[in-house]
């Protein structure tokens, strides 16, 4: 880190106090917002889950994670230069919604369930099938839709607060990925049962020693896995691993922004990793906090979590920081 001088630390100050004040403002704005989202929805379906459910259910400040984690120093010229300082923090923002669900056309999201109807190559779905009579594996197939999350535009619409909320990456109800469309990738996937991370042993897995929910690739709806709740959320990492990336053989809208002076988005989606995500259950039951997956012991059941139906809905949540831009140029920052 750079030698800073005397002279900048009384904009240091000045930043510290602005922070506290910022922070209690775009708080009091924040929950006022959602609180008009709660008064407006219903208790959640234990099988659907409607649009004013999903914007409720960022109420979650476990999930936002707010902090305030450094500071940026920015070239401020006019009638001569000087060196401006602002507050750097990082949250969460919830930026997708993935649905994983067995029935094709029939997305627990109601709100959207026709956007991916069944199509030519794309009919049926949700088939489980036992390779072996004496083996408990079970191959099963979920289809999965990943859109941009109703309650992320909220986000950006408060980056106005002299940078202490940082905007999303994508816009709400913006789609990323419909399985009903990348039939070759999600239901054949020809080409990524070549990559070694399809066949390696603990390469790209999800899941830990004695708890394997299986490989990231490839990257297909067909998963096995004995527990229905594992095998759903396999099919939405995939989705997520997948959306973050560019250039891969699927048909999808990548989520990949590029960063900015004042402006850091979150690294593709890790499996394991929280530095790059989060995952939020919204149905079949909601819950406040974010974690990743596995989130339980190894020997825990998710049987608390199993939908009858195979029907499944999360939020994904990415780490974004931010600061507000003081200056033409931005000299450095501090903080991840």
């Amino acid at each position: 880190m750079l030698f800073m001088a005397r002279r900048t630390w009384p904009p240091l100050l000045r930043s510290s106090r602005r922070l506290c004040h910022m922070l209690s403002k775009s708080t009091l704005i924040w929950f006022a917002g959602l609180a008009m989202a709660v008064w407006g929805g219903s208790q959640a379906h234990a099988a659907r889950l409607s649009t004013a459910e999903i914007i409720t259910s960022t109420a979650s400040p476990a999930c936002v994670d707010y902090q305030a984690v450094g500071v940026c120093a920015w070239l401020h010229c006019s009638l001569g230069c000087r060196v401006r300082t602002s507050v750097k923090v990082k949250h969460y923002i919830p930026e997708l919604v993935v649905s994983s669900y067995n029935r094709t056309g029939a997305n627990p999201w109601s709100d959207v369930a026709a956007l991916s109807p069944p199509v030519s190559g794309a009919e049926g779905g949700g088939t489980m099938t036992t390779r072996h009579s004496n083996s408990r594996s079970i191959l099963r197939f979920k289809n999965v839709d990943a859109i941009g999350h109703p309650g992320t535009s909220m986000f950006s619409a408060l980056t106005g607060l002299r940078g202490m909320v940082c905007a999303s990456g994508t816009v709400s109800m913006k789609p990323h990925f419909f399985s009903t469309l990348d039939i070759v990738g999600w239901r054949q996937a020809l080409v990524e049962m070549l990559y070694p991370e399809a066949y390696v042993p603990g390469m790209r897995e999800l899941g830990r020693a004695g708890d394997v929910w299986g490989n990231i690739y490839p990257r297909s709806g067909f998963v096995s896995q004995s527990d229905d709740y594992r095998g759903a959320a396999l099919a939405a990492q995939r989705v997520a691993d997948l959306v973050t990336r560019s250039g891969s053989p699927h048909v999808y809208q990548p989520l990949t922004p590029s960063s900015r002076d004042g402006w850091w988005p979150p690294s593709p989606v890790l499996e394991g990793s929280a530095a790059t995500h989060k995952w939020q259950a919204l149905s079949p039951s909601r819950e406040n906090s974010c974690d990743v997956w596995p989130d339980r012991g190894q020997l825990s059941s998710y049987g608390d979590r199993t939908d009858g139906s195979g029907d499944y809905v999360w939020a994904l949540w990415r780490p974004y920081s931010c600061c507000e831009r003081r200056g033409q140029r931005l000299l450095w920052h501090t903080g991840g």
